[in-house]
């Protein structure tokens, strides 16, 4: 299980990256991780695309 820290910085190298469509990308990653049947790395990308949620603030939600 991965710390908040690193979920944040995740969250945050995947924003710069890929900008709001980073979300979308790591609810992608949760899908097909709950596909082979991974739940636990499934939680730390809905985690991870939380993150991105509360960091883009709520003008954007």
């Amino acid at each position: 299980m991965m710390s908040e820290v690193q979920v944040h910085t995740i969250a945050r190298q995947m924003l710069e990256r890929h900008g709001f469509a980073a979300i979308a990308k790591a609810a992608e990653q949760a899908q097909l991780c709950e596909g082979r049947g991974d739940a636990d790395e499934a939680k730390e990308w809905r985690h991870i695309a939380d993150a991105m949620k509360i960091m883009r603030g709520p003008a954007h939600s």
